[in-house]
């Protein structure tokens, strides 16, 4: 039987679905990246000397990354029994209220050491919710598409990370204009608490969206995954393996990049002022919008692989020139060091990975299975980085250790993704009748015109 023809405005609208949603969850993510970095310090870890205290803003930072793999697998296994759509909304929701209740928390000064055990509460919450969102947007969006566009319309979500990085530190960069006392006093709090209105917007858009056509089969011929993430172990352990080595590199240095530098690049012996900095990170977020379509377009052409291989190697071959720039302490070096890392470096990753997990799995555990490679490796990945740069700077007080550690993960990267097998022709489409093997299905293509 001839499949149906592909519905070019459905894939749009989901992949705008997916990209707003996926915006305003890491507004709000990163949106505690920025203040941990700037203010949470002071306002949570007053009795410590900057640096230190600094430290232990990151340690609540990282916090949130030991809870997105269980968010992961939590909403995985729901996302791959219940569906996609109903995830997603809860997440979005989750994320909202908690963002909200951060902007409302009293300081240490308020009601002392109750302060900094409810902000990591929340931000447990908030790496919960992030954390079973991922799986979720790009699947809507790569399940969606069609073959030889997978990587494109893939990296819709994806483009939700600098989207909801430049709203961050765009905002952030305003009250950072305030007096110190006010941005200290009420200023910070706005931006946690705009998070409310963002939610309405994303919770509106997210509902008109449908399932993927390979998941609602799926329920259809009532073939669920009973356990996902037990059958992901057992069927893909490889791949889940590979999936988190190569998540290491990307995720490392981007919180190296936009988190790590606003404490790196402010210190007195650099000098650059904390709008200075966010400015650079707004305008490399600017242009990874660009980069990231475009490079998960090029690995529907060349292969997810040699994209992302890419990537990897300047990532490596880029560690100590970024630092090298920063230290000029020059605007326009630092600008260009961080518009490099980002829109170059890590974009490459970045861009096709939403479509190059995806097809690591099988239908009835993608959610899961996308969801663990990508969240796992990010507690030691993202959630360790800026705390490991911050102490091998108070230990060396340089910044060589630092570029070491950037080009450690991008060779554990490196290797991975050149184990890993090309996915970019599969057919992901392809689903098991009861019983069968899901490797061994063998169902024709769904037609792209």
């Amino acid at each position: 039987m001839k499949p149906a023809p592909y519905d070019h405005a459905s894939i749009r609208k989901v992949a705008l679905a997916s990209f707003v949603g996926t915006t305003i969850e890491w507004y709000d993510f990163f949106l505690y990246g920025t203040a941990s970095a700037l203010v949470f310090g002071r306002l949570f870890f007053p009795n410590y000397d900057e640096l230190t205290g600094t430290l232990a803003s990151f340690g609540t930072y990282a916090v949130g990354f030991v809870a997105r793999p269980i968010g992961g697998i939590v909403c995985g296994h729901f996302g791959d029994r219940i569906g996609r759509k109903s995830m997603l909304i809860f997440t979005l929701l989750l994320m909202g209220i908690a963002t909200a209740l951060i902007g409302m928390l009293p300081t240490y000064e308020q009601i002392g050491i109750w302060a900094p055990v409810l902000l990591i509460v929340l931000r447990l919450a908030q790496g919960f919710a992030v954390g079973g969102e991922w799986g979720g947007a790009v699947l809507m969006a790569v399940e969606h598409a069609p073959r030889g566009r997978r990587g494109f319309y893939g990296s819709w979500p994806q483009i939700g990370v600098p989207a909801g990085l430049l709203m961050s530190t765009l905002i952030f960069g305003q009250i950072s204009q305030l007096p110190e006392a006010a941005m200290l006093r009420w200023g910070w709090r706005v931006a946690f608490l705009l998070s409310i209105l963002l939610v309405a917007v994303g919770l509106f858009i997210r509902l008109t969206v449908v399932e993927p056509p390979g998941f609602v089969a799926i329920k259809q011929t009532r073939t669920e995954a009973r356990l996902p993430v037990l059958d992901a172990f057992r069927h893909h352990p490889k791949n889940l393996l590979l999936a988190m080595g190569a998540r290491v590199a990307d995720n490392a240095v981007f919180y190296l990049y936009t988190v790590f530098i606003l404490a790196f690049a402010t210190r007195p012996q650099i000098g650059f002022s904390r709008a200075t900095v966010l400015n650079a990170v707004s305008l490399a977020a600017v242009l990874q919008m660009i980069a990231l379509p475009t490079f998960g377009l090029l690995s529907d052409r060349l292969g997810r692989r040699p994209v992302y291989l890419f990537g990897a190697l300047f990532t490596g071959a880029f560690a100590f020139p970024f630092f090298w720039l920063i230290e000029t302490a020059q605007t326009i070096w630092l600008m260009l060091a961080v518009v490099l890392a980002l829109v170059i470096g890590h974009a490459a990753m970045y861009g096709p990975q939403a479509s190059f997990f995806s097809e690591l799995f099988g239908t009835r555990v993608r959610y899961t299975g996308a969801s663990l490679g990508y969240q796992l490796s990010s507690v030691l990945a993202g959630g360790l980085s800026p705390l490991i740069a911050t102490d091998l700077l108070r230990r060396t007080g340089s910044s060589w250790p630092i570029a070491l550690y950037i080009i450690v993960v991008a060779l554990i990267t490196l290797v991975s993704v050149f184990l890993a097998s090309e996915t970019a022709h599969e057919d992901i489409h392809a689903h098991p009748l009861p019983g069968q093997p899901e490797s061994t299905a063998q169902f024709p293509a769904r037609e792209t015109s």
